[in-house]
């Protein structure tokens, strides 16, 4: 059977196919895709065995992440926590990814990636796990009233009702002041943690791609923002993608209180869960952070076909020595260097 490559961003069919899959995220959608395009110049391609002009009926969406710093690959998705193949069963699933070994054996890429949340390539394929992560996800199925109760009393309950007598305020939407006070408080977040934000310009792609499907989630003690929140939502359910805090304030419980509010504002849209993304597996404090909100733990296994394994393996080597390093830096530099570098990193 014959596979053929569309283009995610042009196709016409592209969006009621995603729309309309079960297996589809937030990660899949035009809207998604295009802002990987805007902010980083990222080329989606998607492989599909649907010939041009009829349904489609499976569908492998990838990036092409090719800079002048990096060697070039096939990612399946850039920035993306996880993303499922569109496919109903491992025939296609096989032909999908056979088609995408033979492209970058031709392109001379150095490997193809994917981050599947459930599905593993199938058997005689040349892939092979490369990273491993946790993965949470909250049930919002239960009422209000049992989710609530699942929460850890110390840590969850108590800080909401800490931010409460601290008459903390919480701002939601996706203006220009939510981004900057969300910004500067994710740049902080981000230098304690040794890493370089995502540059400004990620984020406005996300607000001109996808709309009100973006919301930024502010906690205010007078004028001051404490604390921040970024969500996405989708018809799948609402995934928690970024959050950030001034640790001055953490005692006030601000971060509680806005994912308090993310969930109720998640449960009145029905939306049937709450994605928490990825952990690393040795973060200790976020793993435990998310599961005392009651979430449901699960292992996220990536996958590569590489063409040239002692590249990426020195890539990750220069990666833990430079977060090692930015940590000693400031906001100023450290925002510069996201700017520079994460186009270069997909």
């Amino acid at each position: 059977m014959p596979v053929y490559t569309i283009d995610p961003l042009s196709d016409p069919r592209w969006p009621e196919f995603v729309a309309c899959h079960p297996r589809s995220s937030i990660f899949h959608t035009s809207g998604w895709l295009a802002a990987l395009r805007q902010a980083y110049g990222y080329v989606p391609i998607a492989y599909t065995t649907s010939p041009p002009g009829k349904e489609l009926v499976n569908a492998f969406p990838f990036c092409r992440v090719e800079t002048w710093l990096t060697s070039g690959r096939l990612v399946s998705l850039p920035f993306s926590d996880h993303c499922e193949p569109l496919v109903d069963g491992q025939e296609d699933l096989a032909l999908l990814l056979t088609a995408a070994e033979k492209d970058s054996r031709s392109s001379s890429l150095s490997y193809v990636e994917l981050r599947p949340l459930h599905s593993l390539p199938p058997g005689g394929s040349h892939f092979t796990e490369a990273d491993s992560y946790v993965f949470h996800s909250l049930d919002l199925r239960p009422s209000l009233d049992q989710i609530y109760r699942n929460f850890h009393e110390d840590c969850v309950r108590r800080k909401i009702r800490r931010a409460e007598r601290e008459r903390l305020v919480c701002e939601v939407g996706n203006s220009e002041t939510l981004l900057r006070a969300f910004y500067r408080l994710f740049v902080q977040t981000r230098k304690r943690h040794g890493l370089p934000p995502q540059p400004f310009g990620w984020f406005r792609a996300l607000l001109a791609s996808l709309g009100q499907s973006v919301r930024i989630y502010v906690a205010r003690r007078g004028d001051l923002a404490v604390a921040a929140i970024l969500t996405l939502t989708h018809p799948s359910g609402m995934f928690y993608k970024y959050g950030c805090s001034d640790p001055a304030f953490n005692s006030l419980g601000g971060t509680q209180m806005l994912f308090w509010n993310v969930i109720q504002i998640a449960k009145a849209e029905h939306c049937p869960l709450l994605d928490l993304g990825r952990s690393d597996c040795d973060d200790s404090g976020l793993i435990t952070f998310k599961e005392r909100w009651g979430a449901a733990r699960a292992d996220l296994l990536y996958f590569r076909y590489s063409l040239r394994p002692s590249l990426q393996r020195g890539y990750y080597r220069q990666a833990k020595l430079a977060r090692r390093l930015l940590t000693r830096f400031p906001p100023a530099f450290l925002s510069a260097a996201g700017r520079f570098l994460y186009r270069h990193m997909g």
